[in-house]
């Protein structure tokens, strides 16, 4: 028995037939038109990367299980970019001295990463990266947390929709090392739990803090101040020896700024982002949805990364956003629009006179209208219904006698309603729609 090779993709990948790829340009050119009205220019690099530059930063999760990895024929180890943030920050340190600042810039890569495939989540997916170099004032953190703004708003979110929750890196840290007096391997240790505070029950959380702490510091209740510092989203709530300290200053600069605005956002201590390379700064926007209740995008500061290859230390804000978990706020909101295939008109034979019409199909293409054809050896009715299924707005009946008289019968697939003209007059009523 013959064996076939499967249909499927492969596992975590997407295929995209013309009707995905509609629904993903209209996603990916609507997120250009916002960052390019800030002034964010395009960039790219290369798919593959030398595997230290996720080694340096990323984090252990992100650069040694979920990375897909490989040694080339010259012994090199390489990996396939899991995100673009450690390509650009490569990008700008080659260039340190020769671009100008402050430098937005933007990307729509697609990245691949070895998880498991889940809701929202692929082993290959795409997504808007916009970052900002050289900008070391709560200014460079404002705007990006506006360009994210405005991409919700522009795809027509209301702010019940979706929730900004903000943090810093700075603030937990001085929390952890300061207020709680844990030690370095303890701040980092416990950081990394509060990464994942809201996906484990809070028993799980305290005991695993409780393992990590002396019999000292259990006296000073430090899981329990812990939590009540990491759930408050009032900072007015927090203890009064954290009010005033300048870790916090910047999270309050960002609600004050945005109060009239952005009212959909908050302080929340359990943002942690997972990449290590986060110095201040960092925020995520969540779908309020029940059935999608989930983190969508998220971002902030990271000041070291560009100073990594050798070069003077840059101050840098940036985010990214996922392509699937962008589908799904759309689909789940009822926000996307009907997105038809381009094609403007569809060339109906009448017998066999193809050869015939290629100079009026031609000229149609010429007046900048996408014209696609149907099949002289098929029925009249059958070439419509092949328009009707693709939602042409227009057919273009041409047989014998249209090409004598010079007259074309244009119908309107959407009123029916028929009008007969010569082609240019014709081209005016398809473009004019």
């Amino acid at each position: 028995m013959m064996s076939y090779l499967s249909v499927n993709p492969y596992k975590g990948t997407r295929d995209f037939y013309p009707e995905d790829k509609r629904i993903q340009n209209y996603l990916f050119q609507t997120m250009r038109k916002v960052v390019q009205s800030y002034g964010y220019e395009e960039y790219d690099a290369p798919l593959i990367e030398d595997l230290s530059l996720y080694l340096a930063k990323s984090g252990e999760e992100i650069a040694n299980e979920q990375t897909y990895t490989f040694i080339d024929r010259g012994g090199r180890k390489l990996a396939i970019r899991p995100e673009m943030t450690p390509s650009v920050s490569r990008m700008v340190a080659r260039r340190r001295q020769e671009l100008t600042y402050p430098l937005r810039l933007y990307s729509i890569p697609n990245l691949w990463r070895y998880e498991r495939q889940q809701k929202g989540r692929f082993r290959e997916h795409w997504q808007l990266n916009v970052d900002l170099f050289g900008l070391d004032s709560i200014q460079a953190d404002n705007e990006i947390i506006n360009i994210a703004d405005d991409i919700w708003q522009t795809f027509g979110a209301k702010r019940s929709m979706y929730q900004f929750k903000i943090n810093s890196r700075k603030f937990i840290d001085y929390v952890l090392s300061q207020y709680l007096k844990l030690t370095k391997d303890q701040t980092l240790r416990i950081s990394k739990l509060i990464d994942r505070f809201n996906k484990m029950p809070i028993t799980d959380f305290i005991n695993q803090v409780d393992e990590l702490i002396s019999d000292q510091q259990r006296s000073f209740s430090v899981p329990e101040k812990l939590i009540e510092i990491i759930k408050t989203t009032d900072l007015m709530k927090l203890p009064k020896a954290l009010l005033d300290i300048d870790e916090i200053k910047p999270i309050k600069e960002l609600l004050e700024l945005n109060s009239s605005n952005i009212t959909n956002m908050a302080f929340d201590g359990t943002i942690m982002r997972g990449f290590d390379y986060y110095t201040d700064i960092i925020f995520e926007v969540f779908d309020t949805n029940p059935d999608n209740n989930r983190s969508m995008m998220g971002g902030g500061r990271y000041d070291g990364l560009v100073g990594l290859f050798g070069v003077d230390p840059l101050p840098t804000v940036g985010f990214g956003l996922g392509d699937a978990t962008l589908l799904n706020f759309m689909l789940g909101h009822g926000l996307l629009p009907e997105i038809t295939s381009g094609i403007q008109v569809y060339v109906v034979h009448v017998g066999q006179i193809w050869q015939k019409t290629r100079g009026i199909i031609k000229e149609l293409r010429l007046l900048g209208i996408n014209v696609a054809e149907g099949n002289p050896d098929r029925k009249v009715s059958d070439q419509i219904s092949i328009a009707v299924k693709k939602k042409i707005p227009y057919i273009l009946v041409i047989g014998e006698e249209e090409l004598k008289s010079g007259n074309f019968t244009l119908k309107n697939l959407a009123s029916s309603k028929e009008v007969k003209n010569d082609i240019r007059n014709l081209a005016r009523i398809i473009l004019d729609k």
